[in-house]
């Protein structure tokens, strides 16, 4: 992750990928021209990497020149398209091929063909190293594409957001979710979990996702997703993960604008753990970290057979059942210590005390974070 002014970037396409580009590029055009000598026009600023790196990979004779012009302001392209620097040469009778570094709405492109409406050039081509197809608004011919990416503002390889970033031998795309904290909340039954994250949500104004009451809902209000997971456990299957990341999402995408989510009862495995921070690299955000309460096993068994004088759960009654659930979070749960840890995420947190004092250790993991 990158920081540009007030905005950050995350790695999106490598230097080896854009080699990649270019290099295809380059044998499309070659064998289109032949042993013609073509002249190759770049816009400035952005496209001087790409023109550099092109013509270096060129097999054959070739001219370059540049234009300038300019269309950015901030993070969006404009209308108003300024010419700064002209052609300086006769291009009559050439076969000319512009390079640009990336074509969204097309009004540079627009502002091109004007340019070149009266040049008497031969042949006019346009090759471009990245394409917005979702953004462009024009009709003109692309006759070269590197590589196609979704209508999102990237920076890097000549690309600049306010004049930072073009320096970048790779490609950053803008993260929209600017400042999201999303953690992972464990701990063994009798940690009081359900209690911290209460705390937790309305302390950070977070949104509190527990898998087993997006089931619930799923399966009460009879949505799509609920009825097929109910499929599955009325034959005794366990629920397919990507049902459960599905749910998830729209739990997320219910809560576009909150700070961040507390993620209770997923996931519990490395393949869950892996599908969750897809999940969330999709709406331009991660797992900020995984906190586990940590409780001796006979305080906890003390905790649950107190709590079962009361709650009227069975499990909660039975020492022997407890024991096997504390087992099976310790068993479960270590995979996903080893998931979390290889990526400097994972955080134990003593749950032995007072609810306020478990509180303020929980506080002062996340805001490190």
């Amino acid at each position: 992750m990158i920081k540009l002014y007030d905005k950050h970037f995350k790695p999106f396409i490598s230097a080896k990928e854009i080699d990649d580009a270019i290099e295809r590029l380059v044998i499309e055009i070659s064998e289109d021209v032949g042993d013609e000598i073509p002249v190759f026009v770049g816009i400035l600023n952005g496209s001087f990497m790409v023109v550099s790196d092109f013509v270096k990979k060129y097999p054959k004779p070739c001219e370059v020149t540049f234009i300038k012009l300019a269309s950015y302001e901030g993070v969006k392209s404009t209308e108003d398209i300024q010419r700064l620097i002209g052609l300086t040469q006769d291009l009559t009778g050439r076969t000319v091929i512009i390079l640009e570094d990336i074509i969204d709405t097309g009004n540079t492109l627009a502002e091109v063909h004007r340019i070149f409406e009266n040049e008497k050039v031969k042949l006019l081509k346009i090759a471009t190293l990245f394409y917005k197809p979702e953004a462009y608004k024009k009709d003109f011919k692309l006759h070269y594409v590197g590589i196609e990416i979704p209508n999102k503002f990237i920076v890097g390889f000549g690309l600049d957001y306010n004049g930072l970033g073009r320096d970048l031998p790779e490609i950053y795309q803008i993260k929209e979710t600017q400042h999201m904290t999303n953690l992972v909340l464990f701990g063994p039954p009798g940690a009081g979990k359900g209690t911290q994250a209460d705390f937790l949500k309305e302390k950070y104004h977070l949104v509190h996702i527990s898998t087993g009451d997006v089931f619930r809902y799923n399966i009460k209000n009879e949505t799509a997703l609920g009825m097929l997971a109910k499929s599955y456990m009325d034959k005794g299957e366990l629920v397919p993960d990507q049902v459960t990341i599905d749910m998830l999402n729209a739990e997320v995408e219910k809560n576009a604008d909150a700070n961040g989510f507390i993620f209770d009862g997923f996931p519990r495995t490395n393949a869950q753990a892996d599908a969750l921070d897809k999940l969330m690299d999709s709406k331009d955000s991660q797992i900020n970290a995984m906190i586990a309460l940590e409780v001796d096993d006979e305080i906890l068994v003390e905790r649950l057979l107190s709590r079962g004088k009361t709650s009227g759960r069975a499990d909660d009654a039975d020492e022997s059942i407890i024991r096997n659930r504390i087992a099976e979070y310790y068993n479960k749960t270590a995979i996903l210590k080893d998931f979390y840890s290889a990526q400097n995420k994972y955080f134990g947190v003593d749950g032995v005390g007072s609810i306020e004092d478990i509180t303020v250790r929980l506080s002062t993991v996340i805001d490190k974070l």
